[in-house]
């Protein structure tokens, strides 16, 4: 194996770590301000943190976030970190721990992000945006922690133009490529040199590859590398045909065998595999739980207030994202809006974070204000307090890693 050296270069005369990426609606009181850097700046982070509390204050009534007591104890427990998107808004968020043990809330400007893909080891990421799919890598993995609360910078190093696919989850394939849900033209895909992308699988009830949204395939499932699993809206054969399917016609398919392996939902996303395990989220019934692949079947075990989109896991506890209803017509009238009133409960925006055993909440998160609706979340195990390096500002232009190997 190749041995590397990385040596980071940062011009520290040309960068202003206190600059916040703006929008309307930025980090709650406490978070961090803005961009972060690698080893040598990480004192100058700190130092930064602790000047910023008038700019948050003009900020925080756009966006706030709450969490419920005791959530940092039980990020500590998690051993890691939890990323999150939200492509209403235009941000992916992170949420860690400062060196005290209190929240650090971390943000990023991306046009319509959605799916973020995990590799096994923690240190690449992947992020689907309006008509991109960006590989960032960390580039403090060899780097000594030597102030400040900073453990991870990710960097975006690679970028695939894909043009405007509504492109949904996306996740590493076994030898690195990325492997993506192909919302616009209804199937599986992987990045291709020179291509907007390569198809690698359809549904068998969907008889052409063209950018129509038959039925509205949104979700993956994968494994060492491999998509098992799909979810899609419904079963139509017709250029948005999805629509009239919402209530009820979602369905799970191997995708191996081409079988539907659970009907009858509505609007489904983000099958996962944990834990010998199928994980579903019935996204139109406010409903998480697995799927029973012998008797075919949908089994719930935790009622979700809000819209649920974004599925992950720590150990025994699922991380699920929740988002409002939006205000047209692909989420109204869904058996969610009976489901809440049958609970006295009102919709929202945020996480819930479920133990598997009991189907119990073990904490959460609130956000309101701008963000309404989130599509996916992460784990990032091991990572305590990492940050990302995004395009609004010049850090993109400092941060230097040769490889000298």
């Amino acid at each position: 194996m190749r041995a590397y050296f990385e040596y980071i270069l940062i011009f520290l005369f040309c960068l202003r770590l206190g600059t916040a990426e703006s929008l309307a609606g930025h980090a709650p009181a406490g978070a961090p301000p803005g961009p972060c850097a690698p080893a040598a700046l990480l004192a100058t982070l700190a130092r930064d943190q602790r000047e910023t509390g008038v700019a948050e204050q003009t900020l925080e009534e756009k966006f706030s976030l709450s969490t419920s007591r005791g959530f940092e104890g039980l990020l500590h427990r998690l051993g890691g970190s939890i990323a999150f998107t939200t492509y209403q808004a235009g941000k992916v968020f992170i949420l860690g721990l400062k060196g005290e043990g209190k929240l650090s809330v971390h943000e990023r400007s991306f046009a319509r992000c959605m799916g973020i893909g995990v590799s096994a080891d923690a240190r690449s990421l992947l992020l689907a945006t309006l008509y991109q799919i960006y590989r960032f890598e960390n580039v403090m993995q060899a780097a000594p922690r030597a102030a400040g609360d900073i453990d991870a910078v990710f960097v975006p190093r690679l970028s695939w133009i894909t043009g405007d696919l509504d492109v949904h989850d996306v996740a590493f394939g076994a030898d690195g490529t990325p492997l993506f849900v192909n919302t616009a033209f209804g199937c599986l895909a992987e990045a291709s040199a020179g291509y907007s992308f390569k198809p690698t699988w359809m549904p068998p009830f969907v008889s052409k590859l063209a950018p129509e949204d038959r039925c509205h395939l949104n979700g993956f499932a994968v494994e060492n590398g491999v998509p098992r699993y799909v979810t899609a809206v419904s079963q139509s054969n017709v250029v948005d045909g999805w629509r009239d399917r919402r209530a009820n016609g979602g369905v799970v398919i191997d995708v191996a065998s081409n079988e539907v392996v659970c009907e009858g939902l509505s609007m489904p996303h983000s099958p996962r595999l944990h834990e010998g395990k199928l994980w579903v989220l019935n996204s139109g019934m406010g409903q998480f739980g697995h799927v029973d692949l012998a008797r075919k079947s949908f089994v719930p075990l935790a009622f979700c207030p809000g819209y649920a989109r974004g599925l992950a896991f720590a150990g025994p506890y699922a991380l699920v994202g929740l988002s409002l209803a939006r205000e047209n017509r692909t989420f109204q009238g869904l058996p969610l809006d009976q489901e809440l009133k049958a609970h006295d409960a009102e919709a929202r925006c945020g996480l819930l974070i479920i133990d598997t055993r009991n189907g119990d909440t073990a904490g959460w998160v609130r956000l309101e204000g701008v963000v309404r609706e989130l599509y996916d979340v992460a784990f990032l195990p091991g990572l305590r307090c990492p940050t990302m390096i995004g395009f609004k500002t010049d850090e993109i232009t400092r941060v230097i890693n040769i490889d000298s190997g």
